[in-house]
């Protein structure tokens, strides 16, 4: 929930914030002090974060990775469904090999290539219809170091086995779209009355928007028997954002120009 409150009202500016301000835009969103302390002493850690002291006061800023990492974040929520391509028919296969012993890269291996919206539908083997994320992929591979027990192929399906089954196999697309209704009904008619529940909807939007980048591979219609519910999941997205906007910064502003001293 910090890197959302970040990612959609510090990165913007680029400006350092006080403590006070993001302790009490977590405390909005109902989170105790203790807790916000600590995920900003963990944001620090992961080198997201720097503080500085200004006097008695604290106040934060985006480190060069912080910002790197929320800029690609924003890149993929808010273009996410946005746009629709004709599928050329090609897909990206993956075969990687990494040990059970290094369970923390096997870690980083899923939630990277999950991200880049690739699914496993065996041990091992990761696909995705899209040839396009390539060079995104092959960055992914490098910088995990794992190129020696790597393979990909891209291409067209050869007519060996039916597609749907290694879609069924690789995503759960059943619970994604109960995922979807869920955004849609949580938020879809939800209406606020002052700054502060804008504030509160806005940082509960993006969210619980963030995760459907990682959860949905945005296969083409080809792949799939009926229409997705994404598309329609992302225009109550976009329309509940643009609706809160204004008085979600406003809030923001307040908390910050009257951000208490707590250091």
């Amino acid at each position: 929930m910090l890197l959302t409150v970040l990612g959609e009202f510090v990165l913007p500016s680029r400006e350092p914030v006080w403590t006070g301000a993001l302790l009490g835009a977590l405390d909005a969103l109902g989170f105790e002090e203790k807790a916000a302390r600590q995920a900003l002493a963990r944001s620090s850690t992961q080198g997201l974060l720097v503080a500085d002291r200004v006097g008695r006061r604290t106040r934060w800023s985006l480190t060069p990775n912080g910002e790197q990492l929320l800029e690609e974040g924003t890149e993929r929520i808010y273009t996410f469904m946005r746009h629709r391509h004709r599928w050329d028919g090609r897909w990206l296969v993956l075969a990687v090999t990494v040990p059970e012993s290094q369970r923390q890269l096997r870690h980083q291996l899923r939630t990277r290539l999950t991200w880049a919206g690739m699914g496993s539908p065996a041990p091992g083997l990761w696909v995705v219809p899209d040839a396009g994320r390539t060079d995104e992929v092959q960055a992914i591979v490098r910088e995990l170091g794992i190129e020696h027990s790597t393979m990909s192929w891209t291409g067209p399906s050869a007519g060996i086995g039916d597609p749907e089954d290694v879609v069924a196999a690789a995503w759960p697309l059943d619970k994604i779209e109960t995922a979807y209704g869920d955004f849609v009904r949580q938020f879809g008619d939800l209406h606020v009355s002052d700054q502060q529940e804008a504030f509160v909807a806005q940082v509960n939007l993006v969210h619980a928007w963030r995760r459907f980048p990682a959860l949905d591979p945005a296969l083409p219609a080809e792949l799939l028997d009926h229409d997705w519910p994404g598309p329609d999941a992302a225009a109550v997205f976009h329309r509940c954002h643009e609706r809160w906007h204004r008085r979600a910064q406003a809030y923001w502003q307040r908390m910050c120009t009257g951000a208490d001293d707590r250091s």
